[in-house]
């Protein structure tokens, strides 16, 4: 079987915990200890998150007065490159012997896009009511409520095509386990003059979505820190696509996991599910998390 497994920002650096270097590796660890046994039996491509990341390199390049801002898509190159870094090294000592490889990876979006004009989509750390009132201030920041704090937003176009796909592709079916699309891939347009890098997020699940179609898998793994989908407080075990739209979750965390979901098993009759990284084994099984397939019925008030 061909899995996607999508690694969640929160998955890779929990809510309260500091953006240490040792943080994100001993969380890096845990994540591959708990993508091997998926990875033992198999074929597996990974994706993840990076916006606590890439917000903290935009703040620290706005505060270096040398330095100046840095271009999202510059940002999001680096963060691609340290994150999958640190993932090839822990899946490679929790997997002796596997091949893997990770791809810098480019996403074409459009420019007229209209999550460019309309930001929702976190980046960086939270912050109390008077920081961030403070920071949007003085740094044009938009700011949204996620959780107990206030955190940036930004522009999220749509995923349109995956420039890196082909050589992704050869790799998967060599039986290398690929990390690629990082924190969405980097975002770039597409003109007569070729392809030019823009200032945004795509949003990471939408992006693992079309990769997993796009590489003809079988399962859509969407992982996070929390247990599954929540609708008034109690989990949606099993839905439909059209379930999952009507629970109308947050644009800013659960939505585009549900949407990215739905998308995948819609359009190529695979089997995907949102869940927590520990449980990563028993939701491949449908054991655990929010299981979505065609033919759920819709929950009753959904």
């Amino acid at each position: 079987m061909r899995v996607v497994a999508a690694l969640g920002g929160n998955a890779l650096l929990r809510r309260g915990e500091p953006m240490t270097v040792a943080v994100q590796r001993q969380n890096a660890r845990r994540a591959a200890a708990a993508l091997a046994p998926l990875a033992r039996t198999h074929d597996l491509v990974v994706t993840h998150g990076n916006g606590p990341q890439v917000g903290l390199l935009a703040l620290q390049a706005e505060l270096d007065p040398g330095h100046g801002p840095v271009p999202f898509d510059l940002l999001g190159a680096e963060t691609e490159g340290a994150i999958g870094y640190v993932l090839e090294q822990e899946l490679g000592n929790a997997l002796p012997g596997r091949e893997l490889a990770t791809i810098l990876t480019r996403t074409v979006v459009d420019a007229a896009d209209p999550g460019l004009q309309a930001p929702t989509k976190f980046v960086g750390q939270g912050y109390e009511d008077e920081e961030a009132q403070r920071l949007a201030d003085e740094r044009g920041w938009q700011m949204r409520r996620d959780g107990d704090l206030m955190r940036r937003v930004v522009g999220s176009p749509e995923p349109r095509e995956i420039v890196e796909l082909p050589a992704i592709r050869l790799l998967v079916d060599a039986g290398m386990l690929v990390i690629c699309a990082g924190g969405g891939g980097v975002p770039v347009t597409r003109s007569p003059d070729g392809l030019a890098g823009i200032e945004a997020v795509v949003d990471k699940d939408l992006t693992a979505a079309l990769l997993a179609e796009e590489l003809e898998a079988d399962l859509l793994l969407l992982l996070t820190d929390v247990e599954g989908v929540l609708v008034d407080g109690s989990p949606v075990e099993l839905a439909g696509p059209e379930a999952l739209r009507a629970f109308g979750l947050p644009a800013g965390s659960m939505g585009p996991k549900a949407e990215a979901a739905a998308r995948f098993v819609e359009r190529t009759g695979g089997h995907a599910a949102i869940g927590s990284l520990e449980a990563a084994s028993e939701l491949a099984l449908g054991l655990a998390g929010t299981q979505v397939a065609t033919g759920a019925p819709l929950p009753a008030g959904a």
